[in-house]
């Protein structure tokens, strides 16, 4: 039987939040369609999802069009409709906590203040799924958190963007071909 795995990478649908740092997310699967040759055809389950193979495995690519605070509802349909183990899912987001261009994979835990997050801990009735953390970084002087995430990066992070989208498609290709505990070993020490 054909193993199947769901990549989700949270981010707002609509041509407004296209660049910005909530949007990361978004920026990884579009970025995996792209190495993967995938298109975002159809929607399920309040997400636009492709569908491709990758060495003899099933890959759901999915952009949940909830908006952020309520992902899980699209997440749990997914999860539910293809039978998903969630040992065979990832959850890719935002993380203020990191530095910008800092990725962590982590098998579960809270939400640590992430609403997308958050919605799918609350729709899958459990913390034990795997996800990769994208830094963002924290905002500048006082300035509201939910503001900064909601902003465009800057011009002047483009490269380190492109980099860490670039390490984050890796550790997504390591997790399908060799699972969670080597994507952590290898992804997890870089900077």
């Amino acid at each position: 039987m054909t193993e199947t795995y769901l990549i989700v990478g949270l981010g707002n649908p609509g041509r407004e939040y296209i660049a910005t740092r909530h949007n990361i997310g978004f920026m990884l699967i579009d970025r995996l369609l792209v190495r993967l040759d995938g298109r975002m055809r159809r929607m399920q389950s309040k997400a636009l999802v492709a569908s491709v193979m990758r060495e003899g495995a099933k890959v759901i690519l999915a952009k949940p069009q909830t908006f952020m605070n309520l992902s899980g509802q699209a997440i749990q349909g997914l999860v539910h409709f293809y039978k998903i183990p969630l040992q065979n899912l990832i959850v890719a987001h935002d993380d203020l906590d990191l530095p910008f261009g800092t990725l962590r994979i982590r098998p579960g835990g809270g939400a640590g203040g992430q609403k997308g997050v958050k919605s799918t801990i609350q729709h899958l009735g459990t913390q034990d799924f795997p996800r990769l953390r994208l830094g963002i970084g924290r905002p500048p002087g006082r300035m509201d958190a939910a503001a900064y995430v909601l902003q465009n990066f800057a011009k002047g992070d483009e490269q380190i963007l492109s980099e860490t989208l670039d390490r984050a498609v890796a550790a997504v290709e390591t997790f399908l071909d060799y699972g969670l505990d080597k994507a952590m070993n290898e992804f997890n020490r870089q900077a």
